[in-house]
């Protein structure tokens, strides 16, 4: 099986996509995760789910300006790109 290049948007359940974007990196895929729409509610699930990410070497990106100085942000511009360099997108 070849490992393919995808990408998770995490647009309506931040914590369902940064579960899906982890378990995808399982099969040997390079994903990429857009955190997108609102900054992401501090809870404890979204905290497991960002201990997941870290043990999956996954770094999250952002298109929400207020999470910019936390995350590398992405205009439209960027995002764009990513989406285009992807071999699947993922809109969660």
């Amino acid at each position: 099986m070849s490992s393919k290049s995808i990408l998770v948007m995490g647009r309506r359940d931040h914590t369902e996509a940064m579960r899906v974007a982890a378990g995808l990196t399982i099969c040997g895929n390079d994903v990429r995760l857009v955190l997108m729409t609102e900054p992401v509610a501090e809870t404890q699930e979204n905290a497991e789910q960002v201990e997941l990410l870290e043990l999956s070497d996954i770094t999250p990106e952002t298109t929400v300006k207020e999470m910019s100085n936390a995350l590398d942000f992405l205009n439209a511009d960027d995002l764009g790109q990513v989406i285009a360099q992807s071999d699947c997108v993922i809109s969660i």
